[in-house]
């Protein structure tokens, strides 16, 4: 299992992923350019120490990231406000690459194009979204749930 972070503009949120990415030994991606430089004190403050515990790729690009995602031939499922089923009743595999937009403005169309699948959170009517750090959460969890994986990082 693997997260990609498309573009993301707040450190903390990428910091605390980064962590919850160490602690499940979950790989992580951040596809550029970040809204923050890497050494910006906020996201080592919310990583803390886990940050030097995770697998992470930097993608200079969008297209970087593409190709290598097609030379692996990896699953792309997006997980946006904008998807047509429910991350519960998805059936995730090992491989797949989880990915989150930017917390300012999602993905554009040609990344909510090349997904695989676009997946939601169920959430209240009348309310945009979840913080991008509780959503991969619930969304890791649910993946390493269905896969076995967890037993792995143990």
């Amino acid at each position: 299992m693997q997260i990609a972070l498309f573009q993301p503009d707040i450190p903390q949120n990428t910091g605390t992923i980064l962590r919850t990415c160490a602690c499940l030994d979950v790989a992580a991606h951040i596809i550029e350019p970040a809204g923050f430089a890497m050494s910006d004190r906020l996201l080592r403050r919310a990583g803390m120490d886990y940050i030097d515990h995770v697998t992470l790729t930097r993608h200079a690009s969008w297209s970087h990231f593409e190709d290598w995602r097609r030379e692996g031939s990896y699953r792309l499922l997006l997980f946006t406000t904008r998807g047509s089923s429910s991350y519960l009743d998805f059936r995730y595999d090992p491989a797949d690459i989880l990915l989150f937009g930017r917390e300012s403005k999602g993905v554009p169309d040609e990344v909510f194009a090349a997904a695989d699948a676009r997946l939601k959170i169920p959430i209240r009517g009348g309310l945009r979204s979840l913080n991008v750090a509780v959503a991969a959460a619930m969304v890791i969890g649910e993946a390493l749930r269905q896969t076995a994986s967890f037993e792995k990082a143990q």
